[in-house]
């Protein structure tokens, strides 16, 4: 859910590992005979430039410079601060006395301009802008000492802060904290985007995000395969399927909700509602009888049916052609029952919530499903600890997938998605954090059934068949997308008390403006006397 800039800032789709990221930059100075200088300053005048459009009435500038060239970096920006009339302090840590290569000479071109350095020891208040150029992509142990002094003082100061290549702490890999880190308003990135900006802690780190690939050659971006695949609603809402003029409601798709046990009626109903909204033809809930009479009172297109048994969930079932599973299940008797019986049957799945924890106790796997795990399931599901998963969300992803199967939704900031072969794992960039309330979790399930089960009708042909894991890979990633950008929508008006009601009444309008219209008429006109002659260029234009 990081801050991507605005539109003249697309940020590419690739994702990259650290060690990814130095491989490209050698390839540019070894392979293209691009010196290491000049790729650090174009670094520096990247992020220099960044730092004046988004602040243009900052003039004070306090650098932060480590020993590497991370730091050299920081000497660039300081230098051409100074150069147009800032009014620059550049404090260091780390052994400077020792600095080599292009950091020395980026230290030795901002002495010659009239600027100095000084040893860390506290930071000034009188700053506009602090530029955290401290800790580059290299960072595997934890901040400690006068690091983390630092670093806590920058989190503490009321300026703004703009983060050089990534914030300091920030683990380039993972997206966790080592220890401590910056938390940046700005993070100009450079030659290839790190996958843990964007997932994790990354986005509490990053604040807005800007790339600059530092007019590298293309080529050298050929030897490397992605580490991960950012995605977001501007790409993903190609794949949402179209309809025909003729379609009617069948040929979009049954999804059929289990869930809602006494007391917890409300889950499966917001994901049928998703569903609904996300295009649907029929829905259907399948619930505890202690509540199905008023389920619909107020959503009536919702079909509901009071299931006692495995027996009455049979007769329900066979209709469907996607099932989700798991919105207010519980984890009784009446829901190991239906959790039993729907795995016996041949249809797509989307299992969510309880069911996950019921599929935790007793582990399966199984090509045609979609798991969608907030962390806390993770764990479960995994068997080990929440702060585990969040350590490394990709490892975690990989790891549900490999034991489940299908296709893994592992939730949260940077929603990951991986389905079966060798694709990189799905990253999902949009979003925010007034998301973080009941009732989202339930919403995506209904949204991503919606998908396959229109997928199911309205896919190749236009016939009814087997959901490769292909298919269920791409309703997955289109219903996050879809999902976090009906999110954004919905935030419009404020991210402090967004309700999953109001993402549902998103989805609608997401869909319509951000896509081509998903129907069309076949134009009729109807000529009651001739005015022009048609092949009249002139004519035809008035």
């Amino acid at each position: 859910m990081a801050r991507l800039m605005p539109e003249n800032n697309r940020l590419p789709y690739a994702l990259y590992r650290a060690e990814q990221v130095r491989a490209l930059d050698r390839g540019a100075i070894d392979g293209f005979g691009i010196p290491g200088a000049e790729l650090m300053e174009r670094a520096g005048h990247a992020a220099f430039v960044r730092a004046c459009a988004r602040w243009p009435g900052a003039r004070r500038m306090l650098v932060l410079a480590g020993a590497g060239n991370n730091g050299g970096d920081g000497y660039v920006i300081a230098r051409l601060a100074l150069e147009q009339g800032w009014s620059v302090q550049l404090l260091t840590l780390g052994n400077h006395q020792q600095l080599r290569g292009e950091a020395a000479a980026a230290a030795r071109a901002l002495t010659i301009a009239g600027g100095r350095s000084e040893p860390f020891r506290v930071l000034p208040q009188a700053v506009d802008v602090i530029v955290d150029a401290l800790l580059g992509t290299g960072l595997e142990r934890p901040v400690a000492g006068d690091w983390a002094a630092a670093i806590e003082q920058v989190n503490a100061s009321r300026a703004a802060v703009l983060a050089v290549d990534i914030p300091s702490g920030l683990h380039a890999d993972s997206g966790r904290v080592l220890g401590c880190a910056v938390r940046a308003d700005l993070t100009v990135s450079f030659i290839g985007l790190k996958q843990g900006m964007f997932t994790a802690q990354g986005p509490d780190c990053c604040g807005e995000i800007h790339f600059d690939a530092l007019r590298v050659p293309a080529a050298i971006y050929a030897g490397q395969i992605l580490a991960a695949r950012r995605l977001d609603w501007r790409k993903e809402q190609e794949l949402v399927p179209r309809r025909r003029p003729a379609a009617h409601k069948g040929d979009c798709g049954h999804v059929l909700v289990v869930g809602g046990a006494p007391g917890l009626s409300g889950a499966p109903r917001l994901a049928g509602e998703a569903a609904l909204r996300t295009g649907a033809g029929l829905v259907t809930i399948a619930t505890h009888a202690s509540h199905a009479p008023l389920l619909n009172l107020i959503r009536p297109e919702l079909m509901v049916q009071a299931v006692a048994d495995a027996a009455a969930l049979a007769a329900v079932a066979q209709r469907a052609d996607v099932i989700a599973i798991g919105p207010g299940l519980g984890q009784d008797a009446w829901a190991q029952a239906l959790f039993e019986h729907v795995l016996t049957l041949d249809k797509p799945l989307v299992v969510d919530a309880d069911a996950l924890n019921l599929l935790a106790a007793a582990p399966c796997r199984r090509e045609t499903w979609v798991l969608t795990p907030h962390p806390g399931e993770a764990a479960r599901l995994l068997g080990c600890s929440i702060a585990d998963v969040e350590q490394d969300r990709f490892s975690a992803v990989e790891a549900l997938q490999q034991r489940f199967d299908g296709v893994v939704v592992l939730k949260g900031a940077g929603t990951l998605i991986r389905g079966p072969g060798h694709r990189p794992v799905g990253l999902c960039s949009d979003g925010n954090p007034g998301m973080a309330s009941g009732g989202m979790g339930d919403t995506l399930t209904g949204v991503i059934a919606a998908l396959l089960a229109q997928r199911c009708r309205l896919g190749a042909g236009a016939q009814p068949g087997p959901m490769t894991g292909l298919q269920l890979e791409q309703a997955a990633t289109t219903g996050v997308c879809l999902h976090a950008a009906a999110g954004d929508r919905a935030a419009r008006d404020g991210q402090v008390g967004l309700l999953a009601g109001d993402l549902i009444d998103a989805l609608r309008a997401t869909l319509a403006s951000t896509m081509p219209a998903m129907t069309s008429t076949t134009a009729i006109t109807t000529t009651t006397a001739p005015t022009a002659h048609p092949l009249n260029p002139a004519e035809e234009g008035a």
